[in-house]
């Protein structure tokens, strides 16, 4: 699960916006794949310290421990680094697959 924390009001949080829902349509269709986002001004997670808006984390599937995202905020930046850090990702779009699942022309 990559997950996105926000505020309704942050203008960083704005600009990610187009790019997080182009990535969530792209990858609906992978079933050990959850995008969310959470907004943190309205809700709290015991344990959990956002320092900034927005923040990203992946839950590796069986594991508790978030992973910090640290890649490019645009559409391109988050499907390469699903692409290496996520298994489900990289099961359902293996290396020279485009988003859509098709097979790019060389």
């Amino acid at each position: 699960m990559l997950v996105k924390y926000f505020a309704p009001w942050c203008g960083h949080c704005k600009a990610l916006a187009p790019h997080w829902a182009t990535v969530g349509a792209e990858t609906k269709d992978i079933d050990d794949l959850v995008m969310a986002t959470f907004d943190a001004t309205e809700n709290e997670v015991a344990g959990l310290e956002i320092k900034g808006y927005p923040t990203l984390k992946f839950y590796a599937k069986g594991s508790s421990e978030p992973i910090d995202y640290d890649g490019e905020r645009d559409a391109e930046g988050i499907k390469q680094w699903l692409a290496e850090n996520s298994a489900a990702y990289k099961a359902a779009r293996p290396a020279g697959e485009a988003a859509t699942g098709q097979s790019e022309e060389l």
